[in-house]
């Protein structure tokens, strides 16, 4: 075991997968000669070379597309949007040709490709470099959508996604990159897609994350029972697409009270797929409705350091919420 950050997490497995495949490449912008924006790709062209780790212009519906004919020409590429607020020019070569081509194929054809992009706020960003995307592409059937929010789980989840015969879009917090550290098994064993894991044990209520928030969440939920003798589950969803829904479930049974946090907007964001679920297939096992604690209906999150705040959820809002259900 090895005590790292989110960045060097991924650093390393992403280039032990390329040590241990040969098929494994790399496309993006500022992948090679700079290491990447965040570091993630540092020293690599000069391991791997440019014909593996490829520098694109600033053309992300370039960067997926030739991503998709590297991964039907028999390659297991990985590329990287700088910032997941700059996707959305891919969208078209996501929506009809990755996430529809098993489908299309009639499961001729498998796209073992690996989107990675970083998200979220907190980092004084602004506009185009905190937003949080997530719901648009788990609401497409095909493509899977995995959110890690340790270090462990950054190493494992990447190499699982690799491995992947379909394709990952593969969402990294930007905040947590050096700001959350913890032990890494050597080797980072695939973590399973799919399966949430309980982050904190707990009998009064279900609080489910993922992210930044799955932090906040965590030590909302130490403080709640130090002040308040009240013990959260906390649940860190850690794959959005597909959705755990056993875990998600027998966790709201268990306490009778779910509450989902995450900083997207509140209005047809995952809370809200989530609270469904529960209030469909728990109803009855419910001792309150279920919460919804999310970012504010804002086309994006503010520059200013101050409206960052006021949209950025954090540790005290979620207490305060957390405190009110559990004394439902």
């Amino acid at each position: 075991m090895t005590e790292k950050n989110v960045v060097t997490a991924l650093h390393d497995a992403l280039r032990e997968e390329m040590e241990r495949d040969e098929r494994v490449v790399v496309i993006g912008q500022d992948v090679g000669a700079r290491g990447g924006v965040f570091r993630v790709t540092d020293g690599f062209v000069e391991r791997f070379g440019d014909r593996r780790v490829i520098d694109a212009p600033i053309a992300e519906n370039l960067i997926v597309g030739a991503a998709v004919g590297m991964a039907l020409n028999g390659l297991r590429p990985v590329a990287e949007i700088e910032f997941a607020d700059f996707i959305h020019p891919a969208f078209d070569q996501i929506l009809s040709e990755v996430a529809r081509m098993r489908y299309r194929s009639n499961g001729d054809f498998g796209l073992p490709l690996v989107i990675r992009a970083p998200w979220g706020g907190g980092v004084h960003g602004g506009l185009y470099h905190s937003q949080s995307i997530e719901a648009f592409y788990a609401h497409i059937p095909g493509i899977k959508v995995v959110i890690p929010s340790t270090p462990a789980d950054a190493a494992g989840l990447l190499r699982a996604a690799i491995a992947d015969p379909d394709p990952v879009l593969f969402l990294e917090h930007k905040r947590t990159y050096r700001l959350v550290k913890g032990e890494v098994p050597d080797g980072a064993p695939h973590v399973p897609i799919g399966p949430a894991a309980v982050a904190r044990a707990g009998e009064d209520l279900s609080v489910y994350a993922y992210g930044l928030m799955l932090h906040h969440c965590v030590e909302a939920a130490d403080r709640l029972a130090a002040e308040e003798g009240f013990q959260a589950e906390v649940v860190d969803l850690r794959t959005l697409q597909p959705l755990d829904r056993e875990t998600i479930l027998a966790s709201a049974r268990k306490t009778g009270k779910a509450m989902v946090v995450h900083e997207d907007n509140r209005t047809f964001g995952a809370g809200a797929e989530i609270a469904a679920l529960i209030a469909e297939e728990a109803f009855f096992d419910l001792d309150a409705p279920p919460v919804r604690l999310a970012g504010p209906d804002t086309p994006a999150m503010p520059f200013a350091t101050g409206l960052e705040h006021a949209f950025l959820l954090d540790v005290e809002r979620i207490y305060e919420r957390m405190r009110e259900l559990a004394r439902f």
